[in-house]
Order: structure tokens, then sequence, then C-alpha cells
């Protein structure tokens, strides 16, 4: 496989929208027909397309056959396409058009994670540095993004699923495994970026337990969380509202908030 070339991906490349009449085939993509999953990819197309096709500057397609025979099938009248005149291997292809992606407003943070995962994939030998260099984003975006990896199953799904932001979980990487779940929990209690960024700081440095409190106010825009009890350090706040968090869930769909309330109380004294 050719080695590739670490100047910028984009800088000889054109994105641009064309009628389907415009693309060359050397197959005649309107007789393919043992695609049994086509019609879904044209309907996905006409969503929205994700992955621009590739061609040549005289309209003959290099990367995106299917998507053309999708876009047919449906009636989609035209196709974002990068058009190059370079020989291209089957990597720098995926690469530019990975690139590309990333800078196309309708990529979700989630998608931006995987395509610059996937760039790192493609080329073992670039680093961070070299990876924003040759998608051009700023270096900070691109660590904050590829700390995904760093995170726990958990963490990566509330990501996905949109509950946290990329700063919440750029955050959050910063600690061990068996830390990143409270940290969460914390997050989706109602804190700010601030007070996790500020928490993280204190599990980092072995500071969590310097000050303790026997009751701990949590202000929230809806409602207000109260722990008192035993005085508790910053450490068992976070894995109080992570317990209690995972009992809400647990008894979500089946009980009553008064319900679940005597429930725990019950459940705390059978416990002493």
């Amino acid at each position: 496989m050719a080695t590739m070339q670490t100047k910028p991906v984009d800088s000889v490349h054109q994105l641009v929208s064309k009628p389907l009449t415009w693309f060359k085939t050397e197959n005649q993509v309107r007789e393919v027909k043992d695609d049994s999953d086509l019609l879904a990819l044209g309907q996905s197309l006409l969503v929205r397309q994700l992955q621009p096709v590739i061609a040549r500057t005289n309209g003959t397609l290099v990367a995106g056959h299917r998507r053309l025979r999708a876009a047919i099938l449906v009636g989609k009248p035209t196709l974002d396409v990068i058009i190059t005149d370079e020989n291209l291997t089957d990597s720098q292809i995926r690469l530019i058009q990975l690139a590309e992606n990333v800078h196309r407003a309708a990529l979700t943070a989630n998608e931006m994670c995987d395509a610059l995962e996937e760039m790192l994939r493609l080329n073992p030998e670039w680093n961070a540095k070299t990876l924003a260099e040759n998608v051009h984003l700023d270096p900070s975006s691109i660590t904050r993004y590829l700390s995904r990896s760093k995170c726990v199953t958990v963490v990566k799904e509330a990501f996905s699923a949109g509950k946290i932001g990329v700063g919440d979980m750029y955050a959050i990487s910063k600690l061990d495994e068996s830390s990143q779940p409270g940290l969460l929990a914390l997050k989706l209690s109602g804190a700010s970026r601030d007070v996790i960024e500020q928490a993280g700081r204190k599990s980092r440095n072995g500071n969590t337990s310097a000050v303790k409190l026997s009751r701990v106010k949590i202000a929230m825009p809806r409602a207000t969380v109260v722990l008192s009890g035993k005085e508790l350090s910053m450490a068992e706040v976070v894995d109080l509202l992570a317990e209690t968090l995972k009992e809400a869930r647990k008894a979500a769909n089946q009980f009553d908030v008064k319900t679940w309330q005597s429930m725990m109380k019950d459940k705390a004294k059978a416990a002493r």
C-alpha cells in the first residue's frame, strides 16, 4: 500500500453538488438489481448524504457506485461529489471523504469522533498534531474528540445519546476508568462543566478527601438535591449520586416517586 502524504488532504480537491446525469461509470448502473438494501440507502440519501462520492474531472466515478445506484433508484436529482484528477489508493480515497466530512455542518459530534478515529486507523504513523494539520482543525479540538477512546462504555453511550458534550467527555476521560462513572453521574445530575472539571482535578490530585461536609446542597434548575448524614468527601458525593441515579433508573418504569422514596428508605434501614 502506498505511503500517505501528510500534506493537507483537501488542498487539491473540490466538493460540489452534481446532477446524476453528470456521472460516468464503466457499468450501466441502472441495470444493477442485486443490492437488497439499495432502497434503504437511497432513502437515507434523501434525508442526508453523509459521505460524498469521488469522481474524476470528466465525471467518471472513482468511489461511491452504490450511492449513485441508490440515488437513481429513489429519484434523488444530485449527489455531493469530490472532484479530483489524482490517482488515489483506497486509503487515500477514504481519507479524502473523511476529511471533507469533518467540515460538514451536518456531522454530529459522535460522527466526528468516528471520522477522526478512522483517519488514525488508516494512518497509524499519525499523531493528533498530524491529524489536525491534515483536516485543518485546532489541535485542542482534535484532542477533545479523540478523548472518546479513553472513556468507559457508559460514558461513550451517554456521549452518543447526546446526554453530555465533547467538553464534558474530555473532562471525564482524564480520570481513571473506575472514577469515570461517578463523574458522569455528577454531570447527569445537573452539574456544570466547571464543576465537572473541578471535581476531576481534585480526583487526579488526590485532594477529594481534604474537605468534607455533613450536609451537601446541590442546586439545579428545577430542584435542589440535599445529601445529609455522615461527613462526605467529593468522591463520596459522586459515588452516592451515581448509586442514586442507578436506583432511580431501575424504578422509573415501575414506581412513582413517592413509592420509590419509601422503598429507598426501607432499603437504607435494612442496610444499617
